[in-house]
């Protein structure tokens, strides 16, 4: 059975609590279980293949793990500790930034010892190893005190004018936790680690078909690869068979700028990079679905006096266009200004600048969005939940039994 993915995408209407807690009800009584069975089999007989696009630190990555954790049973007490030597190097990494970033910045420590500034100088000789598992007392002490300082924490509130890892408050303030000599990480602290990607990552993994569907299991294949600039040409290697792209895109990087090019804000880069998975020849036959990602990244900043019109001046007229609803707050005018700059690319007239784009004037494709925090695991079962459901359901309206 052919798996028409653009179709099962569309947005289905909410339907009220009543019906939903009786899923059985949502197909006809009158039809045989043995022929839903028989419909299903195509389903379970095809592999969907996903593919993961976005920049770098968009959260993609993240998305592989919740597979994992929703799918494939999560990870084994070895495999968590594995990840140690990697969480450390982001505690580093975030710890040595701040104290690097202070200079330019013109921010002085905060306290009026001498021991913030000591800390500072005897903490790069401490770096711990990319194996190892345990932290010197020493390098927890240094990490502790300048972590505490409130120069530091000054820093860390313009974060934004320099690259920093998403997770580093995370992990700072767990890190009496995470430095236990019996430290084992959390599923949380998983989640939370960074790992720059590069090259092709993949992961297969099942999901249970809903019984009212016929039952079984339907098989997916998921494909992470790089999201910085250098890693996108290889992107075409794993463009044939792919049957749905899921684009993430950070909404809280609307005031920052990339590591690689540290003139170009993150969200722009994002939204040009969009519009090129939008055009590209290749991928058009696919279904596109975007996760605007990190929305609660964003709802901090906006409470913390940071705002997309200083980045955005044309947020000042979008939230002039009158709306059915007058009470939204900011964060809710933040996040459907990103999705209309979405919406807009999608609409806008094709003008061809590669070999690669392809007109979509005439096509009947659509993109699917879902706010999303990709560290939070229900929000991207429920997600992925509905993505699935609309996939399965096509499937069995295509042979016109409903």
């Amino acid at each position: 059975m052919k798996l028409r993915l653009l179709r099962c995408l569309r947005q289905q209407p909410a339907k009220p609590a009543a019906v939903m807690a009786h899923k059985e009800d949502q197909y006809p009584v009158s039809l045989d279980h043995h022929v839903l069975k028989d419909v299903t089999k195509g389903a379970r007989d095809t592999t969907v293949k996903i593919l993961l696009l976005g920049t770098a630190e968009s959260g993609k990555t993240t998305i592989i793990k919740q597979m994992r954790i929703l799918h494939i049973n999560g990870f084994t007490d070895d495999e968590r500790r594995e990840k140690i030597p990697e969480i450390y190097q982001n505690i580093h990494e975030s710890i040595l930034q701040l104290v690097g970033q202070m200079g330019v910045l013109g921010i002085d420590f905060g306290s009026c010892t001498s021991r913030p500034r000591q800390s500072k100088e005897d903490l790069i000789p401490l770096e711990p190893l990319r194996t190892e598992r345990v932290l010197t007392r020493e390098y927890c002490d240094h990490v502790t005190t300048l972590w505490n300082d409130v120069g530091i924490r000054a820093c860390y509130d313009r974060s934004n004018e320099f690259p920093l890892l998403d997770s580093a408050k995370y992990f700072l303030d767990n890190f009496v936790r995470i430095s236990d000599a019996e430290y084992i990480p959390s599923t949380e602290d998983i989640l939370h680690s960074r790992k720059i990607t590069t090259g092709i990552s993949q992961i297969t993994f099942r999901v249970p078909i809903p019984k009212c569907m016929g039952g079984g299991e339907q098989q997916f294949q998921m494909y992470d690869v790089g999201g910085q600039r250098d890693q996108r040409n290889k992107w075409i290697q794993v463009f044939e068979g792919i049957q749905a792209v899921l684009f993430l895109i950070s909404c809280s990087e609307f005031d920052q700028n990339l590591r690689e090019d540290p003139s170009q804000n993150r969200l722009q880069e994002a939204l040009k990079l969009f519009r090129a998975v939008w055009q590209n020849r290749f991928l058009a036959s696919a279904g596109l679905i975007v996760f605007l990602n990190k929305y609660d990244i964003m709802e901090r900043k906006i409470r913390a006096g940071k705002h997309i019109v200083d980045y955005f001046p044309e947020y000042e007229d979008f939230c002039k266009r009158p709306q059915q609803d007058n009470c939204f707050g900011e964060s809710d005018w933040t996040k459907m200004f990103i999705k209309q700059k979405l919406v807009d690319i999608t609409q806008e007239p094709f003008k061809r600048h590669s070999r690669n784009q392809v007109d979509l004037g005439t096509s009947e494709r659509e993109c699917y969005y879902h706010f999303t925090v990709a560290t939070d695991t229900r929000c991207i079962r429920d997600v992925f939940c509905d993505v699935q459901k609309m996939i399965l359901s096509e499937n069995v309206s295509s042979m016109g039994l409903f």
